[in-house]
């Protein structure tokens, strides 16, 4: 570790804005504009967030003012309500996403997409080229009988071809669903059997490092149980071919000519169902609108992540991550766009940075464990290539201060922006922009136009301690709704029965005074130790420091009769490393040292992996529900994790007895 590394501390100022940045950013131009045609002056991030979440018709028709969103009739208002749920959004008005995605014709000739693969040759797809095949594939599905309102479904990697026909569905009003091709096929049938689709596009294989992968298998055991699929599409990526299944290729090639198109829909048209994890029951079906995802990502890529046509984006996903569609949004700011599919970790650490220096990336994606295992192995990306990125995002859990030393040690000047959201609203709730500095540890403040806060039980807002992150005025990509759920109910269960009227997250936050904050693990996950709620990150940022511990899942099994319970400390240690005496006792240590004696926990005990779904997101309450008796079949479906057997330790410590204490489900 260099000096550089151990000088830093949480809260402390890993990157300040330019002194010119009011005339380098987007979000400064969108400020001059603001001054100049609404008369409106404004210079920091704090009074431009105030106004933001205060003014919502004034901000959100200035952003579709300042981006030219294009519609085919005039909106009648642009917030009718902003009771929760219920606000609409721009009624009247007349749109597409796909149109804004594909392009003004000045950008034909230049590079739209490169797609990078460990199964076939590199891909280079320009602005025209991605739009003759979106023209080409509407065509093609409408000639399979696709109308607006039909679901196409897409069982892909994350390649060119899902891209095309996610675009080309929008430019129908059908709306588009997928599935990473890793899904079992339990997890794609309790997804799409919601949407029923009408058509299923599918890859019979790919290469994830050096291994061929078939899913012919799965592929056919899917489309056996979805009698709505008229019709099954194989992208023919890989060498593996799907019997009995249309030619993507040929559907192209019969299209020669075809001329683009795109239906305009209102703005909370359907778009893209997107689907929750499905760890602890059915996978929530969240529909998202045309409008809402258009402007959210207009207002996202080009204020907070300060992206414009000169940018490259590189950020490692699979087609079942809303960072699959936040990606591609890159389009819309005329952005280009690097699709990645394969084994981010083959042949070794360094193949995503070596793209990055590849592709000219400038803005790149890195999660915070991948950023650590970077760390921990001493990678330098120093000697990699030339590496142009300038805005290095992260997101799915907390990067400790650690993580921000070593990425300003190796990208000198770049900023840092970690932030925090969800598929719920298919963006971020917190994260950095270019007005604001980047603390270590630290998200630096709320996203504009988010009314974010952290509220207590009783629903106050609180600052300095940790509390429910709540969003409480309306954004536009808040969800339409979920599918199949006529009457709202469900909905209005997962985000605002808590407190009425608030949109509830579901993640344990603090805020600081200087609207900085972090975010401390799932609320449903918290410890309530003696009364205390602590968060899991906390933990996961000290333990996974000790040497010896390469993973860890933190587990507070609460006493009914109000005691401090027993805290049970999951970890998976370093290859060559085992949990032995000496390891336990520096853990006991850190966790002393760094955090307190409350967070010492009760037991250590090593596992093979910690169980994630198959975003990577660590699962601490199907643990801990498992360990509390509860069956695993009726807390988490094995197609959903990352690892099917990581809960067998879990299950095996449950029925051994070897707990000292068991607290009721």
């Amino acid at each position: 570790m260099s000096a550089t590394q151990q000088q830093i501390e949480q809260g402390d100022i890993v990157w300040t804005p330019p002194t010119d940045v009011l005339s380098t950013s987007r979000v400064g131009e969108f400020l001059a504009w603001l001054a100049r045609e609404r008369g409106l002056e404004m210079t920091n991030h704090d009074e431009l967030w105030r106004w933001s979440v205060t003014d919502l018709d004034g901000f959100w028709s200035a952003v579709w003012e300042f981006f030219g969103v294009r519609s085919h009739a005039a909106y009648d208002a642009v917030l009718t309500s902003r009771e929760m749920p219920g606000a609409r959004w721009f009624p009247g008005a007349l749109l597409n996403y796909a149109e804004h995605a594909l392009g003004a014709d000045e950008d034909l000739d230049r590079v739209a997409v490169l797609g990078r693969s460990q199964t076939r040759d590199d891909v280079e797809l320009t602005f025209g080229d991605l739009r003759d095949q979106v023209a080409r594939a509407r065509a093609a599905l409408i000639r399979l009988g696709v109308r607006r309102g039909d679901r196409v479904a897409g069982y892909l990697p994350n390649i060119p071809e899902a891209l095309v026909a996610y675009l080309a569905t929008a430019s129908l009003g059908a709306t588009w669903a997928s599935c990473a091709s890793e899904f079992g096929p339990r997890s794609v049938i309790d997804r799409f059997a919601q949407i029923e689709p009408v058509v299923l596009l599918v890859a019979g294989g790919y290469r994830y490092g050096a291994k061929d992968i078939d899913r012919r298998e799965q592929v056919a055991e899917i489309r056996a149980e979805l009698p709505s699929v008229r019709h099954v599409i194989d992208v023919e990526y890989g060498p593996h071919r799907v019997d009995d299944a249309l030619s993507w290729t040929a559907l192209l090639a019969a299209e020669e000519g075809a001329e683009i198109a795109f239906e305009p829909v209102p703005f909370d048209h359907p778009l893209v169902v997107l689907f929750s994890s499905g760890t602890t029951g059915r996978p929530k079906a969240i529909v998202h609108g045309h409008g809402g995802v258009l402007l959210e990502h207009l207002k996202n890529h080009g204020l907070s992540w300060d992206m414009g046509p000169e940018d490259r984006m590189l950020w490692f996903s699979t087609t079942a991550w809303m960072m699959w569609n936040a990606l591609v949004s890159s389009l819309l700011v005329r952005s280009s766009i690097v699709m990645v599919d394969g084994n981010p970790m083959h042949p070794d650490l360094t193949w995503q940075w070596r793209l990055a220096a590849e592709t000219g990336a400038t803005v790149m994606g890195a999660s915070p464990g991948f950023v650590m295992a970077c760390r921990k192995e001493g990678v330098d990306l120093r000697t990699l290539g030339e590496l142009r990125v300038r805005v290095l995002g992260s997101a799915g859990a907390p990067l400790p201060p650690e993580g921000y030393a070593w990425l300003r040690e190796q990208l000198p000047g770049a900023q840092i922006n970690v932030g925090s959201g969800g598929t719920d609203v298919c963006s971020g709730i917190v994260q950095n922009n270019p007005l604001l500095p980047v603390y270590a540890g630290e998200i630096s403040g709320r996203c504009l136009g988010v009314d974010a806060h952290a509220f207590d039980e009783s629903g106050r807002p609180v600052t300095g301690e940790l509390g429910e992150l709540v969003i409480t005025s309306p954004m536009p990509s808040m969800p339409v709704g979920f599918w199949g759920d006529d009457d709202g109910s469900r909905y209005r269960s997962a985000y605002f029965d808590h407190y009425p009227g608030v949109w509830r997250h579901g993640d344990w936050i603090l805020f600081h005074d200087n609207g900085s904050c972090h975010v401390a693990g799932r609320s449903d996950a918290t410890l309530n130790r003696g009364g205390v709620r602590l968060g899991t990150a906390e933990f996961y940022r000290v333990a996974e420091e000790v040497d010896g511990v390469a993973d860890s899942l933190v587990v507070h099994l609460e006493d009914p009769d109000g005691g401090n319970g027993e805290l049970l400390l999951f970890v998976v240690t370093d290859e060559g490393s085992r949990l032995d005496d000496q390891l336990r006792a520096r853990l006991v240590g850190a966790l002393r040292s760094a955090l307190s004696p409350r967070h010492i926990p009760d037991e250590v005990i090593e596992v093979p992996a910690v169980p994630r779904n198959l975003t990577g997101k660590k699962l601490e309450l199907p643990a801990k529900r498992i360990l509390q008796g509860v069956r695993p079949e009726d807390v988490a479906s094995r197609d959903a994790l990352a690892d099917p057997a990581s809960l067998d330790p879990f299950v095996a410590l449950a029925t051994s007895g070897a707990l000292s204490r068991r607290s009721s489900s």
